[in-house]
């Protein structure tokens, strides 16, 4: 069975200011350190409208900034309709979030949707929320996604045939 190659992904949350632009930053990070950040899209998205258009939390830029990743760029966005066809994979970061997001997207698009860290790391967990907690949730909430973002880099990596460069292998 042939599979889609992995070119695109959309790393949602609730609110699209805390945990989906770490998601999006650090990633983005592991790839420029192994030289492919050119092979993909990254984004990342809210199920919720509550803030549109907002900054990253400041405590996310912070504990991004002190690893060196630069996420005060990023604006918060709601999931799209065109985002179900746009993305090859959709990682949301808790489970509220995954079942908001096949809720919402068409049927043939649902294969696309999965948790974070299951899909990284085989970790069943959460990505927590850390908007109600202090700075040593951020961190925390970092370092998750920092070794997720490890696993998910191998396991794509993995995907690829060193001789054609397309997908050649199950995710």
């Amino acid at each position: 069975m042939s599979v889609k190659p992995i070119n695109s992904i959309l790393f949602v949350c609730l609110g699209n200011i805390c945990r989906s632009p770490l998601a999006e930053g650090v990633f983005g990070a592991v790839l420029a350190e192994r030289g492919a950040e050119q092979a993909f899209v990254l984004a990342s998205a809210a199920t919720s409208g509550w803030e549109v258009g907002s900054a990253p939390d400041p405590r996310s830029i912070a504990v991004a900034a002190e690893h060196g990743v630069d996420i005060s760029g990023q604006r918060a966005r709601k999931v799209l309709p065109e985002d179900f066809s746009r993305f090859d994979l959709i990682l949301g970061m808790d489970r509220a979030n995954v079942r908001d997001l096949k809720a919402l997207a068409p049927q043939a698009a649902r294969d696309r949707i999965h948790l974070y860290l299951e899909f990284a790391t085989g970790s069943g967990r959460d990505v927590p929320d850390p908007y109600y907690d202090g700075d040593e949730a951020f961190a925390s909430v970092y370092r998750m996604i920092r070794e997720a973002s490890e696993a998910l880099a191998k396991r794509l990596e993995a995907s690829v045939s060193p001789t054609s460069g397309q997908a050649s292998s199950t995710i």
